[in-house]
């Protein structure tokens, strides 16, 4: 089986490091014989989270267009960069919106219970995103994922890519190579995808 894997960056910013190490995960997880779809947060834009407003307006469609790639996908690699300490409003608010879909077109559908997932982080400085991916892995777990242990995280970021986008330190390569490895493992032996 060729796993399906989903790959995005939890910052839409030009030349975010996030979406810099997203970039090395996709070559990467195609190389070791994954189909990768890699998106942008930008093409799902979505209002704050409010349940007031789902009552009002229901859930966005943007929110089901994203629920419906993750649940086509066996799993799902997401970079996250680090805000003040923690996970980013963009990346908090699409898994949140995602969250309360429930039902598509009538039929009760699953989308992140059982899903394997992988974390990368990133940062300017040394902590390497740290804090974001335990908040990260913390949320994800919350919502029935399953997170793999494999993490790569990225410090010093704007020292971290070379010319051609890769990564400079041989540690931070292997580390994406045992990531993608691991992460393709586990969506072959574990994959809940669900045909569109």
């Amino acid at each position: 089986m060729t796993p399906r894997i989903l790959v995005f960056a939890g910052s839409i910013r030009t030349g975010a490091y996030s979406g810099k190490t997203a970039d090395i995960a996709q070559p990467e997880l195609a190389r070791q014989g994954a189909e990768v779809t890699r998106i942008s947060l930008a093409d799902y834009p979505l209002p704050i989270m409010d349940q007031d407003l789902e009552v009002e307006k229901g859930i966005p469609e943007n929110a089901y267009k994203l629920g419906r790639l993750i649940a086509s996908h066996d799993a799902v690699l997401i970079c996250t960069p680090e805000y003040n300490g923690s996970i980013p409003p963009l990346l908090k608010n699409a898994i949140d919106w995602v969250s309360r879909i429930h039902r598509d077109n009538g039929r009760p559908i699953t989308i992140y219970p059982g899903k394997v997932v992988a974390i990368c982080s990133s940062s300017d400085g040394h902590f390497a995103g740290i804090r974001s991916a335990n908040h990260l892995r913390a949320v994800l777990s919350h919502i029935q994922m399953e997170v793999i242990a494999p993490q790569v995280s990225v410090p010093s970021a704007g020292e971290a890519f070379d010319d051609d986008g890769n990564f400079r330190e041989e540690r931070l390569r292997k580390g994406m190579a045992r990531l993608c490895s691991t992460l393709i493992t586990h969506a072959r032996l574990h994959s809940s995808r669900i045909e569109p």
